[in-house]
This record gives C-alpha cells, sequence and structure tokens, in this order.
C-alpha cells in the first residue's frame, strides 16, 4: 500500500512540478508578433566577440518593431538554454518606456537607467548585462527576448528571474526574439 502512495506522489510533482520549468515556458509569452533586430550580428549567426566574457562584455545594439496598441512597458530576457546547469540569465531589463524601440551598445550595468528602466540581477549574480561565456565545445544559443507589457511593473531593481517571470505573468502582450550563437 505504501509504493501506490509513493508512486502516485511521485507521478502528481513530475505532473505538476514541470509547469514551472525555467527551459519550458514559465508565464504566458503573449503572442509572437514582434520583431527583435540588431546591427551587431543576424538573427540565427554568431554574436561578435565584443558582445562576450571574451571581449568588450558590453550589450549589443537591439531594435524591435511591431509593439501593440495599449502596451505600458516593455520587458527584455536574455538567456542561454544550452548552459550545463540548465538556463543561464544574462540580462534582465524591465519597465522600458513604451516610446522606446531600442537600445544602444553597451547599456550601463546600474540598477536604473536615466530613462526608468530597471535591470534586475543575472545568473552571474550581477547586475545588468553579462556576456556569453560558454564552456569550450559546441557552440551556445542566446535568445534576446522583447516583451511588450500591459502594466509597469512593481519590482524593485535587482529583481531575479523568478520574480521577474512571475510579474509578467498576465501581463505580456506581445513579445519577439532574437537568436545569436556563441562558441568556445
Amino acid at each position: 500500500m505504501p509504493r501506490i502512495f509513493l508512486g502516485l506522489a511521485c507521478g502528481l510533482l513530475l505532473f505538476f512540478g514541470c509547469e514551472g520549468k525555467r527551459d519550458g515556458v514559465s508565464f504566458d509569452e503573449g503572442a509572437a508578433t514582434m520583431q527583435a533586430t540588431s546591427t551587431g550580428f543576424q538573427n540565427d549567426e554568431t554574436i561578435p566577440q565584443k558582445y562576450t566574457a571574451d571581449g568588450e562584455n558590453v550589450s549589443p545594439p537591439l531594435s524591435w518593431s511591431g509593439a501593440p496598441e495599449g502596451m505600458k512597458s516593455f520587458a527584455l530576457i536574455c538567456d542561454d538554454p544550452d548552459a550545463p546547469r540548465g538556463t543561464w540569465t544574462h540580462w534582465l531589463l524591465y519597465n522600458l518606456p513604451p516610446e522606446k524601440n531600442e537600445l544602444p551598445e553597451a547599456v550601463p550595468t546600474t540598477e536604473t537607467l536615466s530613462d526608468g528602466a530597471r535591470q534586475g540581477k543575472n545568473s552571474f549574480g550581477k547586475i545588468g548585462y553579462g556576456g556569453p561565456s560558454p564552456p569550450k565545445g559546441k557552440p551556445h544559443r542566446y535568445f534576446f527576448k522583447i516583451y511588450a507589457v500591459d502594466t509597469m511593473l512593481e519590482l524593485p531593481a535587482g529583481a531575479s528571474r523568478d520574480q521577474l517571470e512571475k510579474a509578467l505573468d498576465r501581463h505580456v502582450l506581445a513579445h519577439g526574439q532574437l537568436m545569436g550563437k556563441y562558441g568556445r
């Protein structure tokens, strides 16, 4: 009898516990109607060393279009789903003003930007952008995901990815992404 309960409990944990996994969608991302681009690299191409930990470790220039009406802010998450220990977060940026449609190269790694946008902590434990630094081997994929949000998020600077995703849940109207690769 105890084995039946143990099996049932494990099954329920597997069924319900996987919903919030980082490697899957853990919040409603909205429709994929936005386009994200960079003058630094093309989608599905190699990220120049300048934007990595092997170079200047500065954020690449980004721009986006296709935001829906009624949005109040933008958020950005940059991550590497190919990291050995699971998805590695390289950048969290939120409460970008709705009139903004681009970020310059080398966004300062400060908690709050001059336009009021806030940055969270990446997986390196630092504020702002931390460039690709994969282990030797097959190139990793780096996703720069932009979200059109229907509100200003009630998050202080320095928020974690989990906090940002929780705040974004049910507030994302649309999203787009740019993917670059980098390997050593």
